[in-house]
């Protein structure tokens, strides 16, 4: 391959990922990237797991052989078998040398220590291909994994050459897995609740909007459960607040519990003392068990009073959910009817006939304004000992 035609596929590679939005396209774009850039028919990213001693497949591109997936759920190998990770590359780095990548054939290692690495011959031998080269990944100045190029039996062997390239391709992936992990912890900072570590408000609404499209698009079942952690004020009026947080924290991980009996749901604290639980796809009747099963927890939590627990669900008689904002506004007057009730259990809206309260509230039409907090006309009176509308 030319110089021109290397440096284009480097820019290629660089691009793709790029333009990767997710980890796992990343990964994806670069095993693509790298088997495109070295001609090869396949391609594979693994990452070194240090606390489990394992190199992990994260992705296989390209001729698959029998048994192996594109994002393999547990393909994982002991390092023992592959040494050079932990034991020859290491000796190298610190002797001043460079993680350089090696090539491999069928017939045995063509570069490094002779029968050092026997398990790749095999696994070569064994599915159907001719050579490969390896090219160790390498961040922060350790080995994070290996990008893994073959060719098969009827294609030319790689050459010493070959090796070098995959070791500036090896040099672009890492910088690209670099700016991935970046933009990932970007994404997560601003999604997630800082203090519980929960999904925040910012997530639940683009959740919810995506959940309300689907609903109206194909009929997806959505329900949504809002909760107000009772007492959380006194708590931090008499025991300070780092005692609050430390409620707030302990409700988030009940919550968490909770949340996972529910297949795929979303479990967020949406600010202050407020919660909320959001499933895509599960009936309203396993939403409800959920719900009742954080009631019965958060009563028997050592802080707080209890919560307060509303749920809203478009398989419920509430009527036509054409936006995300009514599905809100419903599961949260019926936490506040909980919260009025003193209730030690869900008020779900839509259970109590065709006069629901909670719906009928919701939809009667609104008084003259004489506020402007929009939630207050159906919150009703302040319950003794309730915190302020």
């Amino acid at each position: 391959m030319g110089e021109n035609r290397r440096l284009a596929a480097v820019v290629k590679l660089a691009q793709g990922m790029a333009a990767a939005h997710t980890p796992r396209e990343s990964w994806r774009a670069a095993a693509l990237g790298a088997c495109q850039a070295l001609e090869g028919n396949f391609a594979a990213l693994s990452v070194w797991e240090r606390e489990r001693g394992r190199l992990r497949v994260l992705v296989n591109v390209g001729e698959l052989a029998p048994g192996e997936e594109e994002f393999p759920e547990d393909e994982t190998y002991p390092v023992h078998q592959f040494p050079e990770i932990t034991e020859f590359l290491h000796e190298r780095w610190a002797a001043g040398g460079e993680p350089n990548a090696w090539v491999e054939t069928d017939e045995g290692p063509a570069a490094g220590r002779p029968g050092y690495c026997h398990q790749r011959v095999t696994a070569l031998r064994r599915r159907g291909r001719r050579c490969c080269v390896v090219a160790p990944i390498v961040q922060h100045g350790r080995a994070w994994g290996e990008l893994y190029v073959a060719r098969t039996a009827d294609a030319p062997l790689f050459t010493r050459s070959d090796a070098d390239f995959a070791t500036v391709l090896a040099a672009v992936v890492a910088a690209g897995l670099a700016q991935t992990e970046r933009l990932e912890e970007a994404r997560r900072l601003a999604f997630t609740d800082a203090l519980t570590g929960l999904a925040n408000r910012r997530a639940v609404d683009m959740r919810l909007e995506e959940a309300i499209e689907r609903h109206r698009a194909d009929g997806v079942p959505v329900s949504l459960v809002v909760c107000d952690l009772n007492g959380l004020k006194k708590v931090n009026d008499t025991l300070g607040h780092a005692v609050g947080d430390r409620l707030l924290e302990r409700f988030g991980s009940v919550l968490s519990l909770c949340g996972a009996m529910v297949p795929g749901a979303l479990v967020a604290r949406l600010g202050g003392d407020e919660f909320c639980l959001l499933a895509v796809g599960p009936s309203a009747d396993e939403v409800v068990k959920a719900a009742d099963e954080l009631c019965r927890r958060a009563a028997e939590l050592e802080l707080g009073e209890g919560v307060a627990c509303g749920v809203a669900s478009t398989e419920d008689d509430i009527g036509p959910v054409r936006s995300a904002r009514r599905l809100f506004r419903l599961a949260d007057a019926a936490q506040y009817r909980a919260k009025a009730l003193r209730a030690d259990r869900p008020v779900v809206a839509g259970r109590e006939g065709p006069e629901d309260p909670v719906v009928r509230l919701l939809d009667e039409p609104p008084p003259a304004p004489r506020t402007g907090a929009e939630r207050r006309r159906f919150r009703g009176r302040r319950p003794p000992g309730g915190r302020a509308p």
